[in-house]
């Protein structure tokens, strides 16, 4: 790109890597060349509960070491559990890691891993995230840090004397992250000081904390991540992967690398929590709110409390005097839930926004003009004022663009041979969030700039942004920037997760360009920590509506989306090309959650049986018609210096909603148990027509 920098920002300028990664030349973290490296395999447990007693190795099969908690060095005490791999011999999930086989091939640690014998001490166990469960309680807070609950007026009293109430139960099932790269590690001991190549979405913390294991300072572990192949939250943090792959390369001497097969993503790594939600809702007859309920259900493993945010959305969303959300929490004999793209909102929107289109139903009201109806002039619960909030200009915008006026409100009316063709709408949220960075620039002889922060680039073009980002705060070409990042070793950036990371790394670059030009030096660095703490954290989000089309077929229940829009307001879009493609991903994978993505419980084995790509069904390329989504010209000046709110989530926020809203409109029937099966369908529809 050779414009100015003044058109540098939000310019479809195409990401610097790719001719890198459509040529192989992009490394990810498996695939960097080290002298003579050994290769891990873990061994997973076979059962959900119980003790593992011994390890015995076949002495015919080739192998260089076999790690377990039997002869496995110690380790220090972190805050996760998780990663105190190969310290004791409780089992608290099927799928947990029992043992590391280490050999000079991935050939010969595999073959020597399936023929390990595993001496096993089974208890009885639980599984199933249940409503009734005796075991259920509520956490002191919900993740990142909210109340667990919420209360504002009298909700059982406005909810009995409401003209027009909803009360509805919708449940998600288990949904898991698979990026297309797996967890990978590469670790090698440099006498006392360890590099990881690792896959990974955050270096400087994954740093710290491998530290903290092996107990180094974080500057004496260097993490290596400059091409990482998606995350969706799986890898914010340091994962067993990486603690397995170091104490093998210290037991051993030499490199050790550590693959997760995609088995091993479906226990180990992380997933979404199924969730099952209760929604009340009480009205006016003109539509008006007048209580709004939201309770979550969600489960979390044995070792480690997890609680998702499920109904913490519905806090932000719509005017009610009384309103009331909680969690509820239930620990079971499961892998530990983490963070999955749009973790909380994700599921609670396709509560809320279903149970509002069952209002609409029941009030015989356009569904758009109720979401209209109930605007908030400020935040629901603490009357903060918002940043800007364009929700209902996204609800109007996007239907006309999708074309919903005129759109008959009644169920089953439109059918095209054997399809049943219905259309539906949901709103989307997002909080505007930024953390803390460090970013460093400096002024080359040649007349370029070397931008460094120790951010990651999953494959959402973040170095593209920030490479604009620094070409408009320097008032330069972008071909003038050289970026730096995905390295420990860099300026401390935060974690890319929670849609922060260019409002974060953002905010530091350009303020380490404006030093650099204010003070005329060669080099500046700038830490936004002090800027970011003091910003008031409520009445920052970006908003958004998603409208479906769908069609059904009367005969099988097949279910097809034939139109998927989104209309978002999200502040300043830095690159539109990059965003484009950040709001289409995330409601692909929307997509997903309303029709296809279910982790099936085997509740005696405890485990998902379909942990593959070849049973757990995700959108493929012939699932996607005609998809589009367009933004406002949004400008909010106190969010961050580039005006700019976070995209990469809000995606999948609302559209299964949507999805689902338009099969009730296709078919008269609706399904709170997600996804949407053909079979579900037709059984409810059998028994509707009954």
């Amino acid at each position: 790109m050779t414009a100015t920098t003044r058109s540098a920002l939000g310019a479809p300028l195409a990401r610097l890597e790719g001719p890198q990664k459509v040529t192989g030349a992009a490394r990810y973290a498996a695939e960097y060349p080290q002298d003579d490296v050994a290769y891990g395999w873990i061994v997973q447990s076979p059962v959900p509960r119980g003790r593992l007693t011994a390890v015995l190795a076949d002495p015919t099969v080739e192998s260089v070491a076999v790690l377990w908690h039997g002869n496995a060095p110690r380790l220090a005490e972190v805050e996760d559990p998780e990663l105190a791999v190969l310290q004791s011999d409780r089992i608290s999930y099927r799928g947990q890691v029992l043992a590391l086989v280490v050999a000079d091939t991935l050939e010969q640690a595999r073959h020597a891993a399936q023929v390990l014998r595993l001496e096993i001490e089974a208890e009885e166990h639980d599984t199933v995230l249940r409503t009734d469960h005796p075991g259920l309680y509520t956490p002191e807070t919900v993740n990142p840090g909210f109340p667990a609950e919420s209360v504002l007026g009298d909700v059982e009293a406005a909810l009995a004397a409401a003209p027009v109430t909803v009360d509805v139960t919708y449940s998600t099932p288990a949904l898991h992250n698979n990026p297309m790269e797996p967890h990978a590690t590469i670790a090698r001991w440099d006498g006392d000081s360890l590099v990881l190549h690792d896959s990974n979405q955050h270096p400087s913390g994954v740093a710290a904390t491998v530290g903290e294991v092996f107990g180094l300072p974080a500057d004496q572990v260097h993490v290596i991540t400059e091409h990482v192949g998606g995350g969706f939250g799986s890898k914010g943090t340091a994962r067993p992967n990486a603690v397995l792959a170091a104490l093998a390369a210290r037991v051993v001497g030499r490199p050790v690398k550590v693959v997760l097969p995609r088995q091993a993503m479906f226990s180990m790594v992380g997933h979404r929590t199924p969730t099952v939600q209760r929604l009340r809702l009480g009205a006016e007859p003109d539509g008006r709110l007048t209580a709004i309920e939201h309770v979550a259900y969600s489960q979390t493993s044995r070792i480690y409390e997890f609680a998702e945010q499920t109904a913490v959305t519905t806090r932000h969303m719509y005017a009610a005097a009384n309103r009331r959300t909680g969690h509820r929490l239930l620990r079971l004999d499961m892998p530990t839930p983490r963070w999955m793209r749009a973790p909380g909102e994700a599921p609670g929107m396709l509560g809320l926004e279903c149970a509002i289109d069952e209002l609409a139903e029941r009030l015989g009201m356009d569904p758009v003009e109720l979401r209209i109806r109930n605007e908030p002039t400020a935040e629901p619960e603490t009357g903060t004022a918002f940043t800007t909030r364009n929700y209902v200009e996204c609800l109007r915008r996007g239907a006309e663009r999708f074309g919903w006026a005129g759109r008959d409100p009644r169920p089953r009316q439109r059918r095209e041979g054997d399809w049943w063709i219905g259309t539906g709408v949901a709103g989307a949220t997002y909080p505007a969030m930024a953390q803390p960075s460090t970013a460093r620039v400096r002024s080359l002889a040649d007349g370029t700039f070397e931008v460094a922060i120790g951010a990651t680039d999953l494959g959402t073009g973040a170095r593209t942004v920030l490479t604009q980002i620094a070409a408009d705060s320097l008032a330069v070409p972008a071909d003038r920037i050289r970026i730096r990042i995905g390295d420990s070793t860099l300026p401390k950036a935060s974690v890319a997760g929670g849609s922060s990371g260019s409002a974060s790394w953002g905010w530091a670059v350009t303020g380490a360009c404006r030093e650099l030009l204010a003070s005329g030096a060669d080099e500046a660095t700038f830490d936004s920590t002090e800027l970011v703490q003091q910003q008031e954290k409520e009445g920052r989000h970006a908003f958004g509506a998603h409208f479906a089309e769908v069609r059904v077929d009367a005969v099988t229940g097949e279910v097809r989306v034939s139109r998927l829009f989104g209309m978002y307001a999200a502040g300043r879009i830095l690159n539109a090309r990059t965003a484009r493609s950040q709001f289409l991903g995330g409601m692909i994978m929307g997509m997903g959650m309303a029709l296809h993505e279910e982790g099936v419980l085997d509740p005696a084995a405890g485990a998902w049986v379909n942990h593959d790509l070849a049973e757990y069904h995700i959108p493929a390329h012939a699932d996607v018609e005609q998809i589009d989504a367009e933004w406002l010209d949004e400008v909010d000046d106190r969010i961050n210096p580039m005006g700019s709110k976070g995209i990469g989530e809000i995606g999948i926020v609302g559209s299964p909603a949507a999805i689902v809203n338009a099969v009730w409109h296709a078919t008269g029937v609706r399904i709170r148990d997600l996804p949407v099966r053909l079979d579900k369908l037709l059984v409810a529809g059998r028994d509707e027509a009954a």
